[in-house]
């Protein structure tokens, strides 16, 4: 049901990432669907999703987002009461499972090394080369060189094809983007395989987090164990969840 992240998190730092294994919802969901938002029934969603708070032991529903491609983090303070416009959050206090949604976007999850903030994201290539990294970091007190980050299931770089616009993007504000982009064989309609762990990286160290984890999985790939939005198109969605004991 559950990948538990292979990084040097403090103890108190709880964090996890679903697979669509197990769970309830039907075809074309099949799986621990915990998507709202894709056709699926509700029922089985919200079957799913209780499944996985108690799986995990959370005292609090996982804090789920509305989840829009933008670089908006929000701050966690209680409970959300609403669903909120975001891609990020971030939080100081315990019990509360900062988590996004995806199916092919790169799922990114902070903590520092005290153990005291905690942060997840949601980085499709738009959020991505806006900055939505960035905001998060921005949210931590501290040297950032304390913080830590894990890099949860996206689509891999043999399998992320996209047009030389999004190249260009990437590289007008890192020259180094280039390095994340192959040419497809032969390339006469300037397409590109992107490599979202690469980027996501450099994102990082350019804000001073240096210590970065996973990156090793490939959703589009690997349809027994992830949903994948460009593999499928109606399909669901995996979490990644991080959160302070």
């Amino acid at each position: 049901m559950v990948i538990f992240p292979d990084w040097p998190a403090p103890a108190n730092v709880r964090a996890a990432t679903t697979t669509r294994v197990g769970g309830v919802s039907e075809a074309p969901y099949q799986g621990l669907n915990l998507g709202a938002h894709v056709g699926d029934d509700l029922a089985l969603v919200n079957a799913n999703r209780g499944n996985l708070q108690s799986h995990l032991q959370l005292a609090n529903a996982p804090q789920w987002l509305n989840q829009i491609h933008s670089t908006v983090v929000v701050d966690l303070e209680t409970p959300l009461v609403e669903i909120p416009d975001a891609d990020g959050s971030y939080t100081q206090r315990k019990g509360l499972a900062c988590t996004v949604m995806t199916a092919d976007c790169l799922p990114v999850i902070l903590c520092d090394r005290a153990g005291t903030q905690v942060a997840a994201v949601h980085a499709g290539w738009r959020g991505l080369v806006d900055g939505i990294i960035e905001e998060a970091i921005a949210r931590f007190s501290g040297d950032k060189s304390d913080i830590l980050a894990w890099m949860g299931p996206a689509i891999g770089p043999t399998a992320f094809e996209v047009g030389g616009e999004v190249r260009a993007q990437f590289i007008a504000v890192d020259a180094a983007a280039q390095q994340a982009f192959k040419p497809v064989a032969d390339n006469p309609d300037d397409k590109w395989l992107a490599d979202l762990y690469m980027l996501a990286t450099q994102r990082l160290n350019r804000a001073g987090v240096n210590q970065v984890f996973g990156g090793q999985y490939c959703t589009f790939s690997d349809s027994e164990q992830f949903y994948s939005y460009r593999r499928d198109g109606v399909t669901g969605r995996q979490a990644t969840l991080i959160w302070l004991e």
